[in-house]
C-alpha cells in the first residue's frame, strides 16, 4: 500500500522555552531589550519573551524572523548576499509578507533535520544574532 503522508520532527515546547529564555539572558549580558520567538519547523509560533522595554513593534519582527528562517532553512543575515546577485529576487523577496531579509533569524536543526526557527529583534542585526545563536547554544543546537 502506497504512503501518503510522511511523518515530522518539531521542537519541543520545553525546548523552545529554553532557547528563548537563552536568548533572553544574553541580551540581558549585553545590556539590550529584546523580543524573541521560536518557531515549529512549518514557521508555526511555539515560544515568544518579550523583555520589558523591548521595542513594539519588533514583537512581530522577531517572530517574521523565525518564520522566514523556518522557512527557508537558512539564516536571514543570508539574504543579503543572495539578493546581491539576482535583480528579481532583490525586488521581489523584500516585499513579501513576514519575509525578512537582515540578520536576527536563524533555521534550528538536530541532527540536520529541520526542527523551527528562532528571530530575535531589539538590537543590532549583529546583536540580534549573537541572542539567536544563545538559543541554539542552550539547546546543544549549531547554527549551519
Amino acid at each position: 500500500m502506497a504512503r501518503h503522508s510522511v511523518e515530522q520532527r518539531a521542537i519541543t515546547a520545553e525546548a523552545a522555552h529554553a532557547a528563548v529564555a537563552a536568548a533572553v539572558a544574553k541580551a540581558g549580558e549585553l545590556g539590550i531589550r529584546i523580543n524573541v520567538a521560536v518557531t515549529d519547523a512549518s514557521g508555526v509560533l511555539a515560544a515568544f519573551l518579550r523583555m520589558p522595554g523591548a521595542f513594539l513593534h519588533s514583537v512581530d519582527i522577531a517572530i517574521d524572523k523565525a518564520y522566514t528562517a523556518a522557512g527557508f532553512g537558512f539564516a536571514t543575515g543570508q539574504w543579503a548576499g543572495i539578493l546581491r546577485g539576482d535583480e528579481a529576487l532583490r525586488l521581489g523577496m523584500p516585499v513579501r509578507p513576514r519575509n525578512v531579509v537582515f540578520g536576527g533569524g536563524l533555521p534550528m536543526r538536530e541532527q540536520g533535520v529541520l526542527i523551527g526557527g528562532i528571530g530575535v529583534s531589539g538590537g543590532s542585526a549583529e546583536q540580534d544574532e549573537i541572542c539567536a545563536r544563545a538559543g541554539l547554544a542552550a539547546l546543544g543546537l549549531e547554527a549551519a
